[in-house]
């Protein structure tokens, strides 16, 4: 890597034995139920695409560029990502506990790229914290994603409490508090506070299926994205993302940024 380049790297300490933290990170049913929906072809030089949303331009594609199984997979992703490569390990930790490591490079140090650099780093921070969800409470499972956001007016502190108002929830709820949204205008939605942050609340789902789902607002500027997304288990969760997922767009949208 050149001076004028630099890489996010993180890493989450995670239950479960290299074979099982390997589908959740290298699969598309695995990678699905933590991040966003994907495809992948399971081997090198294998296609897949990661799916941001319902329309043709939020569908990403990349490919394989390297697949060893059950310890490291590497994606290239597309145009939309600038040539960035993601590159995951898994590295046995005990009989039972794994580390998972995340390169993701190569940004430049414009600006721009610098807006970029910040907004994944703090995503991805989100969603390796989902991967331990997922892996300490339904490893094996695979979950149906919800993943609706829309731009809000910002600047963040008023985007939050504009959301957690019109979802009728808490505008500080602590750790270990049992949240559910109350608005009668939007679906339903209900489960444990198990992580708090400046950007979000994460739960783990009890209704309307078993999962785990974040509340976020995130951005710094005059316009923020806010997002409800969720991850549910088993045919009622599939039943209830295929529902909700419009109404829980449309909610956001109603409320959008002019």
């Amino acid at each position: 890597m050149s001076d004028e380049q630099r890489s996010i790297e993180l890493e989450v300490e995670v239950p479960g034995r290299p074979e099982e933290v390997w589908r959740a990170v290298a699969t598309g049913p695995g990678i699905s139920s933590w991040y966003v929906p994907h495809t992948v072809e399971e081997r090198a030089g294998g296609v897949g695409t990661a799916s941001f949303g319902p329309e043709p331009e939020m569908q990403v594609p990349g490919r394989v560029a390297v697949w060893e199984p059950p310890r490291r997979v590497v994606f290239a992703g597309g145009e939309e990502f600038g040539g960035l490569t993601f590159e995951w390990t898994v590295e046995p930790r005990g009989d039972d506990t794994c580390v998972v490591r995340l390169v993701n490079g190569s940004f430049g140090t414009s600006a721009e790229d610098d807006a970029q650099f910040d907004g994944m780093t703090e995503g991805w921070r989100l969603f390796m914290f989902n991967l331990r969800l997922h892996l300490e409470h339904f490893a094996g499972r695979t979950a149906t994603a919800v993943t609706p956001m829309a731009l809000w007016a910002g600047p963040r502190e008023a985007a939050w409490s504009a959301l957690s108002s019109g979802l009728g929830i808490p505008v500080d709820p602590a750790v270990g508090d049992r949240i559910e949204v109350t608005a009668s205008d939007a679906p339903e939605l209900a489960g444990t506070v198990v992580d708090v942050d400046p950007r979000w609340v994460a739960l783990l789902l009890d209704r309307p299926a078993p999962g785990t789902a974040f509340l976020a607002v995130e951005g710094d500027g005059e316009h923020v994205t806010t997002s409800i997304w969720s991850y549910l288990y088993g045919p009622d969760g599939a039943a209830a993302a295929a529902r909700d997922d419009p109404r829980w767009r449309q909610w956001l949208t109603e409320r959008a940024a002019p």
